[in-house]
């Protein structure tokens, strides 16, 4: 399964979402992502959900305990210290992927700062 792993701030809006989706794609070579994911409770934020709905996409939450499971290459220590791991898109992605599952594009950071994204994908899924 190819994912693409999102974090966004509270008042990050679909505009936001959309361009990093669009970093994310290009820094991966535009693979065809299966689902979307983000922590379980940024789940449920309606601009996630709305671009679910968009992408025609199935919008996964990933248990935080899952999440501060995985240990990331980008490192960041305000989500280290929320999330229990450096990246919340890149452990997303990752945990969502499935185990064995590799990082297609590290985290890339939409233009205004916002959100960031990841996508990962287990190796036969290519």
């Amino acid at each position: 399964m190819i994912v693409v792993g999102f974090g966004f701030r509270g008042g990050a809006a679909l505009a936001s979402l959309q361009d990093v989706l669009e970093r994310a794609l290009a820094a991966a070579g535009h693979p065809a992502p299966q689902a979307l994911a983000t922590e379980s409770a940024k789940s449920r934020a309606p601009v996630f959900r709305e671009l679910s709905t968009l992408m025609r996409l199935p919008g996964l939450g990933v248990r935080q305990e899952d999440i501060a499971q995985m240990i990331t290459p980008t490192q960041s220590q305000r989500i280290l210290d929320r999330f229990g791991t450096g990246s919340l898109s890149e452990a997303a992605a990752l945990v969502t992927a499935g185990p064995g599952a590799e990082l297609l594009a590290a985290r890339v950071v939409s233009g205004d700062g916002m959100a960031t994204a990841a996508i990962a994908a287990l190796k036969g899924d290519l």
